[in-house]
């Protein structure tokens, strides 16, 4: 069978490489198909393109194809790819920038996708609401409201020296209302003097980026900075790794410009609080074993950290999983995948899981919303005697108050 080539031709777009590696920022020229990014993904074997492939597909020009299909949609945004391509190569940058064209391009085609319909839908909640859920914004700060005592400043504190970015998930989501409750009074027992945003707090925007439609963060991101410039603070401080992910790299990208305040995730503060002296904590006697989320590891370099928290803690003995910092396994929760195949995210977590109990922990902590959702789900559905908890409230568990 002949094959004319003028009609192969005809289906490229030869422009379609230089228009990804703008949007993307990744220079796929530099790939030469080692396959290292497609033996380590985790999504790769329900991919129907895995990670090299979706690479040559683009510097072939196959666009329609690419953008068309369930594979960008599947990245988990692990970073395990860059960790492991010889050539820092990105597919999770990759996939971000295939995922806004997908949006901008194919939006009436892929309409009828139950899994696009609830990405425009989670999209339209930011825009609208300033949140995921939807809910009235103004309540942000609801999961204070079963605090003992709601510290004193905790909304829209003019000159405190830090600023708590709750995060969209620590706000709504009763499930997690513990980790902001133990973290305000982590920093209360320390004297630290902090504040939040309360009702003016907006969704971080990252969301947005994952659901392809990062050219719509821009109003979120400039009015968070303006908030939070307009407190005069010297630092924001996040306990959902994404948001510190979006504050530290793409906010100054979106801006154009430096942020000029710092920003730290939670773990670096209790790091420094308890080199510090000014918190301390009780003897913990169990057995644990902690789990590195994607955004706080591989996208940050943040691994000793949280290891020195836990190192602190008297009595508590830590082991560590066969596969952590660098290599550490993904819990299945990120890039939105659960919206397309639950199934896949239900099969990654059930095998972190498995390496968590490997080590006989009775504790399996983490330090980011999502991580602990995806862990809590997975420890209930095997009935396991093990406590999944955020590092935030191991310590306040453990404070030694000298009570």
């Amino acid at each position: 069978m002949e094959i004319d080539s003028s009609d192969l031709v005809a289906t490229l777009d030869l422009g379609f490489q230089a228009e990804v590696e703008e949007r993307s920022g990744e220079d796929l020229s530099r790939c030469y198909y080692c396959l290292k990014c497609t033996a380590g993904c985790p999504s790769a074997p329900a991919m129907p393109y895995g990670p090299a492939q979706m690479v040559r597909m683009v510097q072939l020009g196959l666009k329609d194809a690419l953008l068309e299909s369930p594979s960008i949609w599947y990245c988990l945004h692990c970073e395990t790819c860059g960790a492991r391509c010889p050539n820092e190569i990105s597919i999770a940058g990759l996939t971000q920038g295939l995922r806004q064209m997908a949006m901008e391009e194919k939006g009436d085609a892929l309409q009828a996708d139950a899994g696009i319909q609830a990405l425009r839908a989670l999209g339209e909640n930011i825009i609208s609401s300033h949140n995921i859920s939807a809910d009235d914004n103004d309540r942000r700060l609801m999961w204070s409201e079963n605090l003992e005592r709601v510290p004193e400043g905790l909304e829209g504190k003019e000159g405190a020296h830090t600023l708590y970015f709750v995060g969209c998930v620590s706000s709504f989501f009763p499930m997690t209302y513990v980790i902001p409750q133990a973290f305000v009074q982590i920093l209360e027992a320390a004297g630290e003097d902090f504040t939040a945003l309360g009702g003016e707090e907006w969704c971080c925007g990252y969301p947005l980026l994952m659901a392809g439609m990062g050219s719509q963060a821009g109003e979120t991101v400039r009015h968070n900075v303006a908030q939070v410039r307009s407190l005069g603070v010297q630092r924001v401080v996040t306990t959902c790794p994404a948001c510190y992910h979006m504050w530290k790299h793409f906010y100054p990208q979106i801006l154009e410009e430096e942020l000029g305040i710092e920003v730290q995730h939670s773990t670096q503060v209790l790091a420094e609080l308890l080199d510090e002296g000014r918190i301390k904590l009780k003897a913990t006697p169990r057995v644990a074993t902690y789990h590195d989320p994607c955004d706080l590891g591989r996208k940050n370099d943040l691994y000793d950290a949280p290891r020195r928290v836990l190192e602190s803690f008297p009595e508590l003995s830590f082991n560590e999983m066969s596969d952590n910092r660098r290599d550490a396994l993904c819990c299945g929760g990120g890039g939105n995948v659960e919206t397309f195949n639950p199934d896949l995210v239900g099969e990654l977590s059930q095998r972190r899981f498995q390496q968590a109990l490997d080590t006989e922990a009775q504790v399996i902590v983490s330090a980011c919303p999502q991580c602990e959702r995806t862990l809590t789900a997975e420890a209930r559905r095997e009935k396991a005697r093990v406590r999944v908890m955020d590092l935030m409230e191991l310590v306040w568990r453990s404070l030694d108050t000298g009570e």
